[in-house]
């Protein structure tokens, strides 16, 4: 531990026993992914349709709001990062986030038919992303520990989008409001972590976290009036929270 610093551990991680771990999850990955003929070039694919919410190339403070995570991605998004578009194309429009939409949904029909889970899909556009979620009673497969299930079933549809439109996509996947609960929880461990930074006057690391949770941390921690950054590597990159000054 390094001097001046507390690190908390992930309050999941203990929640987490036999009642709340996925069921043949390796199984359910690996089933997803057989169903959507993947090989090693639609894995590098996967790779270059990441949006700016899984980007985390340089990292730095957080200065003004916006996760070190997603900054460059965004501007990339923003620019001629969209793969099969010019430099510069515009945003996309309400039809074109629409059509991506139904072809999420379509595929995750796909899914949910060959794993036999039961499951209704809603589909809309918030913002400049489509967003498709699933709800239903037999879920916890297709989120698993900590998410990841999800995140690798969200990455397989981006690329089912992808292939059929030819444009990059940043579609949003959520599973049984399981984002939104996490959401929540990290923008109050945000909101706890700057109080306790405030009392002190030490710098604190939180637990490893994905893009995803960072982004959410790093916005909490800014809009309390404090700083953050990220530091280490995937998949152990984790948040500091920094003192004034």
């Amino acid at each position: 531990m390094r001097q001046g610093e507390n690190v908390v551990a992930d309050p999941d991680e203990e929640k987490d026993g036999p009642g709340s771990e996925p069921l043949d999850e390796a199984d359910q990955v690996a089933e997803l992914e057989d169903d959507a003929d993947l090989d090693d070039a639609d894995v590098d694919d996967a790779d270059d349709v990441d949006d700016a919410d899984d980007v985390d190339e340089a990292d730095g403070p957080a200065d003004d709001g916006l996760a070190d995570d997603d900054s460059a991605g965004e501007e990339q998004a923003a620019g001629s990062g969209e793969a099969g578009a010019g430099a510069g194309s515009a945003s996309p429009t309400v039809a074109d986030l629409e059509l991506e939409s139904e072809i999420a949904a379509d595929y995750i029909e796909g899914l949910l038919d060959v794993a036999d889970l039961d499951g209704d899909i809603d589909m809309d556009v918030e913002g400049e992303r489509a967003f498709v979620s699933v709800v239903g009673a037999t879920l916890d497969e297709l989120v698993g520990q900590r998410g990841e299930v999800l995140e690798a079933l969200q990455e397989l549809t981006r690329l089912a989008v992808h292939r059929q439109t030819g444009v990059r996509t940043r579609m949003m996947l959520d599973v049984g409001g399981y984002r939104q609960r996490r959401r929540t929880e990290l923008a109050e461990t945000g909101r706890d972590a700057a109080d306790e930074v405030k009392r002190t006057g030490e710098a604190k690391r939180l637990w490893p976290m994905n893009p995803f949770e960072r982004k959410i941390v790093h916005d909490a921690v800014a809009a309390a009036g404090l700083r953050s950054e990220s530091e280490g590597e995937e998949p152990d990159r984790r948040v500091v929270v920094l003192p004034a000054g």
